[in-house]
């Protein structure tokens, strides 16, 4: 489920397909099993709205879950800037062998996280996942050298870089915080029993145009859903670093 919904494009095409599919199968299958008479289509449109009002309650959930996940990375995005641009200015109360030593990695570490926030495929994540772990691992190496004789300063610098690193795994752990499966997959099968029940009630239509419209509906709010939800995929809404890029402009 996950690999359907980090492609959005690929959510709207697929679910409005069986949304339709199964709409035009509730017509043209299943409503000829269906009571008839003026009561019993009374009580099956009641259901009928029932069964909508709960699909859009799930959805209106959903849509506010992806939403709150959104507002999560970009929290962490301008946390990491922060904490770097801090770490760059105490980067003074090093020795200056060190202090401009951590200033050039940490120019270069801006660099790598600007590149993680534009990534869109698995080969660029694991390739800048390896580049970050480096410089993460060489610029603790550089202020751990003045911390071997501590004093107020190099403690300030210190605890500046374990904001820096702190927050990178805070916006990886946004990045992993997604919708869950199983809420998907429930999403998707009351979707498609409303369907269903659309296509049931609605068999007496002419032709297949009355199928289009809530299936339609349906898979483009699934698709604004796994838009927003997916921080990677290839859809039209993305978190852009502009606090990164902000950053960028004043260290150059």
């Amino acid at each position: 489920m996950t690999h359907l919904t980090d492609s959005p494009f690929l959510t709207l095409v697929v679910s409005f397909l069986l949304f339709w599919a199964c709409a035009w199968f509730g017509a043209k299958v299943l409503g000829r099993y269906a009571a008839e008479g003026q009561l019993a289509r009374e009580d099956f449109r009641t259901v009928l709205a029932a069964c909508l009002t709960l699909l859009g309650l799930i959805i209106g959930f959903s849509f506010s879950m992806a939403v709150s996940r959104y507002d999560q990375r970009k929290s962490a995005e301008s946390a990491e800037a922060n904490a770097i641009g801090t770490e760059y200015v105490r980067a003074d109360l090093l020795p200056p062998a060190e202090a401009g030593t951590v200033r050039q990695l940490l120019r270069r570490y801006l660099s790598e996280r600007i590149q993680f926030f534009g990534a869109r495929d698995t080969d660029s994540f694991r390739q800048i996942a390896e580049q970050t772990s480096r410089l993460q691992q060489q610029m603790w190496s550089a202020v751990r050298g003045p911390a071997v004789l501590p004093n107020q300063f190099t403690a300030l610098a210190v605890s500046g870089m374990n904001d820096v690193l702190n927050s990178q795994g805070n916006t990886q752990a946004a990045w992993w915080n997604r919708i869950p499966d199983e809420a998907w997959a429930l999403m998707g099968l009351i979707a498609i029993l409303c369907n269903l029940m659309l296509g049931v009630s609605a068999r007496h239509l002419q032709g297949r145009s009355g199928f289009f419209v809530l299936p339609l509906v349906v898979a483009i709010a699934l698709f604004l859903i796994a838009d927003i939800d997916s921080p990677a995929g290839g859809g039209v809404i993305h978190v852009t670093p502009q606090n990164l890029l902000g950053l960028a402009e004043v260290m150059r």
